[in-house]
């Protein structure tokens, strides 16, 4: 069972700010930015690269989610960054695809 598996369980506490059927969202433990949030699906995908042809309306709900969130977390006006990173070479931590929320603050690109 991997991390974002365990806090979906509740055997790992997490500051969650967004649950439905299909999703979980929750603030990340080592932010990025003032506001940084990630959201998963509760059914394990374990990057998006492994996402399959009837995945696509999940995957469309988590896009919806990351929106909602960040409109609840007052970036909607300032704009906000929406990241998925696929696989170890793009920074990917944990294997089960995840949207980071970020914002709060001026972000540059290129990103780090």
């Amino acid at each position: 069972m991997n991390l974002f598996e365990k806090i979906i369980a509740r055997e790992i506490a997490a500051d969650i700010v967004y649950e439905d059927e299909y999703s979980l969202a929750f603030r990340d433990i080592n932010p990025a930015a003032p506001v940084h949030c990630l959201v998963i699906p509760k059914r394990c995908i374990e990057r998006i690269a492994h996402a399959r042809d009837d995945d696509r309306d999940l995957l469309g709900h988590l896009m919806m989610v990351a929106a909602r969130v960040a409109k609840q977390e007052g970036l909607e006006a300032g704009g906000y960054r929406l990241v998925v990173n696929n696989g170890e070479d793009a920074g990917q931590s944990v294997f089960h695809l995840h949207i980071h929320v970020l914002g709060g603050r001026k972000l540059g690109w290129p990103p780090g």
